[in-house]
């Protein structure tokens, strides 16, 4: 049997397969990186920005400040080592804490608590400059202009009227504009509303019944994404100063930064990330086997839309996905949950997000469709009766979704097999393939 085992939760599920039916794990590729800290590797990314001048040319004494970060929902992006660096910097240069602003980008997020605040920054800074959240409503939004695909581009007021603009993100593969970081500190983070709802329409194709659009995906920062496209356009009319974007590990520890322009250094960021993590494999597989990687990348099933688009990478139309993920926090949005639970056909789900689109709804969906062209199988505990209106068979370990699959393959197992112990992470590709 198998040697391999694969997290869930707190503990793991050894994979009960014969080794010789496991064609493929998909691990991370090895990249050779500069050691260090990371506040060492914010300071080199400072040093050498990439597309833009010398942090000292842009910023100058008597100017007023804004760095845009993530919220709460995005500590890992380590804002508590990013920021105090660069308001260092900024205080070197003759510009005092009372001229700078953080603002948490929360996107269509809550609100946040002062401790959360003290977590993304640390307290000692809290204390010395002003830090706010964004809000979304269009009162404390300025409109900039539309962009070529209808969308009105309205961002936070302290944003538009200050006279610099820094982003501070992170950079992995996100679902639906290819790559976080970069441009997505702008939009969704610091928009309104309306222009976030506008910009993330555009993940579905035009016209009822078509669903959602196979360009808009993980690692896709090309001209052919037009949800990122359309957050590029934005950007530009917004014209940030600077960015700082740090790439994670497996464990979230920043192992680089890249800081400069925000389309440039962001590339830069996103190709690291891509080197690490697009995973070249021999072909698509009638059987994958993947985990989100455990708590906390397994907590809701919200979060586990990053392991679900993955796993379809390294799957064959029609075959059968087995999606490890706990969801001890349940579905973790309530407009994902109303788009399994609620309605009988996916046809009815697509019309009821066309109405009233959210990222919780979309994600939602994308387990829907998924389930209507794959054999879906979820180990988790989310009751199975959640699923009742939709075609995911959930089981409550591996070895109940084995069984599963073997009765949805008409009693056998006996077919190549694809693991990916790093489901949330890695990105497969048919090898030679872009």
């Amino acid at each position: 049997m198998s040697r391999h085992s694969l997290k869930y939760g707190g503990g793991e599920f050894k994979v009960n397969l014969p080794d010789e039916l496991i064609k493929e794990v998909v691990e991370p590729n090895h990249v050779e990186l500069l050691p260090g800290t990371p506040e060492e590797h914010v300071r080199r990314s400072l040093e050498s920005p990439v597309g833009t001048p010398p942090f000292d040319e842009i910023f100058h004494a008597g100017e007023k400040v804004c760095i845009a970060i993530s919220d709460i929902t995005r500590q890992w992006q380590s804002p508590a080592v990013v920021v105090p660096l660069l308001v260092e910097r900024l205080n070197r240069l003759g510009i005092p804490d009372a001229d700078i602003t953080v603002l948490s980008g929360t996107g269509t997020h809550r609100r946040q608590t002062s401790a959360e605040h003290d977590a993304l920054i640390t307290a000692e800074l809290c204390g010395r400059v002003r830090i706010i959240d964004h809000s979304c409503t269009e009162s404390e939004c300025t409109y900039l202009g539309t962009t070529s695909r209808g969308t009105p581009v309205k961002i936070n007021s302290i944003a538009a009227g200050s006279d610099r603009l820094i982003l501070v993100g992170g950079v992995v593969y996100h679902f639906l504009a290819g790559f976080g970081g970069g441009v997505k500190n702008i939009l969704p983070g610091i928009s309104a509303r309306e222009t976030i709802m506008k910009n993330h329409a555009l993940a579905l194709n035009e016209g009822l019944g078509s669903g959602t659009n196979p360009d808009v995906r993980s690692g896709n920062i090309s001209a052919s994404n037009p949800f990122h496209m359309d957050q590029v356009e934005a950007a530009r009319m917004v014209k940030p100063d600077f960015i700082v974007n740090v790439v994670v590990d497996g464990d979230y520890k920043v192992i680089k930064a890249f800081a400069g322009d925000v389309i440039e250094a962001h590339r830069a960021a996103a190709k690291l990330v891509s080197d690490i993590d697009a995973v070249p494999i021999e072909r698509k597989y009638p059987l994958c086997i993947a985990t989100a990687g455990g708590f906390p990348k397994d907590i809701n099933l919200y979060q586990t839309s990053k392991t679900l688009y993955n796993v379809l990478a390294a799957a064959e139309r029609g075959g059968t996905i087995i999606v490890m993920s706990r969801c001890g926090e349940g579905f973790g949005d309530p407009d994902c949950e109303s788009q399994i639970r609620d309605y009988d056909s996916l046809y009815d789900r697509e019309v009821a997000l066309r109405d009233n689109f959210s990222i919780g709804a979309y994600i939602g969906y994308l387990f829907c469709e998924a389930a209507e062209k794959f054999n879906f199988i979820m180990v988790t505990d989310i009751p199975r009766e959640s699923f009742a209106k939709m075609k995911i068979t959930a089981a409550a370990t591996l070895d109940e979704a084995l069984e599963a699959a073997k009765r949805l393959n008409g009693g056998t197992l006996e077919m190549p097999v694809c693991l990916m112990p790093h489901g949330a992470e890695t990105l497969p590709h048919i090898r030679g393939e872009e």
